[in-house]
């Protein structure tokens, strides 16, 4: 998807103050910053008293996963999306660069911070 990401995740423990979905924002958007050029930074500029770019949605959505059946549900749903009608990304999830698709249907692990989801329920 060219505009947003699909993840799961688990939370070991709190953070403080802050929660664990805040502070991936704050911390991914600072990154962002570092790692554009400035012309392509400009096009994140705000008029905002507390920040110059922003580079997420406001209250992204977050979907709680309490249930082996729901994120498997989900899982499947992040695979396909590469490949729906929408974006038409991949002509399988397998061959989307960015899936654990392979992972789960080939065994091919291409991120080391992947884990497992079947091994959390």
């Amino acid at each position: 998807m060219l505009n947003h990401i699909h993840l799961i995740w688990r939370i070991n423990e709190d953070n403080g103050k802050e929660s664990s979905q805040g502070s991936f924002l704050k911390y991914t958007a600072h990154e962002f910053k570092k790692m554009l050029p400035q012309d392509e930074l400009e096009n994140y500029a705000v008029e905002a008293s507390n920040k110059r770019y922003e580079f997420w949605q406001h209250d992204p959505l977050a979907i709680h996963l309490y249930s082996k059946s729901v994120a498997y549900q989900k899982l499947d749903y992040i695979h396909g999306n590469p490949v729906s009608g929408k974006w038409q990304l991949a002509d399988d999830p397998c061959a989307y660069k960015f899936s654990t698709a392979r992972f789960y249907e080939l065994g091919e692990k291409d991120f080391s911070f992947v884990k497992d989801l079947r091994e959390e329920f």
